[in-house]
């Protein structure tokens, strides 16, 4: 069964014989089978064909890795529920109408259903029958902060999202709100559905100052992971420097960038599993021998033992392949 599968066994702190491995976007357009796969659709059209995302998920498990994440995006939460996205080149997902004021936030639904993801359900019910118990399936989620900056259409513009956080206070925590209140829901839907573990992503929380940080981040997280309990969760802030809030946050995986020291982390906190921390810069830009020589340092720091080998950060779209094969290759000792 899926749950007694290496990744899962070391999600839970327990022993294993060796570190399980895989990677954010491991599914993804540095893949040329991928590409053949996904034929030019846009993405929102490729995300809701079930048939091709189930295969475009899949698609890794060639190269030997441990777990399968499901292939969609973190904007499919606000889709489901009402606020449609497009996803444009070079700027990433843009909403069709912005969140500006409250009537915008009152036409989002929170207490969504699975027939509003149906997609995403489809998707995970294809890729379980196809595993059928040979790897765990993988499930993610944007924490609030970071999906709300879509929401509104800032994105990665810090500045641009504290000017609208200034200038609409009680509207900014009420989308963050309403926004937890949906991602537990779609957590929970995909738990009791049959996904082995989640992963909330909140990429640009590591930018804000610390006071930002413990308004706008922090205590969703803690939300998210006391109310979502159906399997391990991983909890994963692009180059965060607030390392301390994120290991108590109730997240049973902190995911380390490259700018944290993995021996340490484990050393101060022992009670948590960390994943991590291979340079992603190093998976584009690097050799197969260097991508060895930093995957077996990683291992190392590891030391075997409540460690989920990964990236800093996602699969660029312009990694070689031999570069993620000498990833796994050293990973499982061959």
């Amino acid at each position: 069964m899926a749950n007694d599968h290496l990744l899962i066994r070391a999600a839970r702190g327990e022993k294993v014989e060796r570190t399980p491995v895989w990677a954010m976007r491991q599914a993804g357009r540095w893949d040329p089978e991928f590409l053949k796969i996904r034929a030019g659709k846009s993405f929102y059209e490729f995300s809701e064909d079930v048939d091709a995302s189930a295969r475009a998920s899949l698609c890794p498990k060639r190269f030997g890795v441990d777990g399968i994440i499901l292939f969609y995006d973190i904007t499919s939460i606000p889709v489901a529920m009402g606020l449609p996205f497009d996803l444009k080149p070079q700027v990433g997902p843009v909403p069709r109408k912005p969140i500006r004021t409250q009537a915008d936030l009152d036409a989002l639904e929170s207490k969504i259903e699975g027939e509003d993801f149906w997609h995403i359900l489809q998707l995970l019910k294809k890729v379980k029958r196809e595993l059928d118990g040979e790897l765990p399936i993988l499930i993610f989620a944007g924490a609030p902060f970071t999906v709300a900056t879509y929401c509104i259409g800032t994105g990665k513009n810090l500045e641009a999202t504290r000017a609208f956080a200034s200038a609409n206070r009680d509207l900014w925590i009420s989308l963050l709100r309403k926004l937890h209140t949906a991602t537990n829901r779609f957590l929970n839907i995909m738990l009791d559905e049959g996904a082995d573990l989640y992963q909330i992503f909140d990429s640009w929380a590591g930018d804000l100052r610390y006071e930002e940080y413990a308004m706008w981040a922090d205590p969703f997280h803690r939300l998210i992971f006391a109310n979502v309990q159906g399997a391990p969760g991983v909890l994963f802030v692009k180059e965060n420097p607030y390392l301390d809030e994120m290991c108590r946050s109730g997240a049973q995986i902190i995911s380390l960038g490259k700018s944290h020291d993995l021996a340490a982390a484990k050393e101060k906190f022992p009670t948590l599993v960390f994943q991590g921390n291979v340079d992603d810069d190093l998976m584009q830009t690097g050799t197969p021998e260097q991508v060895a020589e930093a995957t077996a340092a990683c291992l190392k720091a590891g030391g075997g033992h409540r460690h989920i080998l990964n990236l800093s950060h996602g699969m660029d779209k312009d990694t070689p392949v031999a570069n993620f094969e000498a990833f796994i290759r050293t990973a499982k000792g061959s």
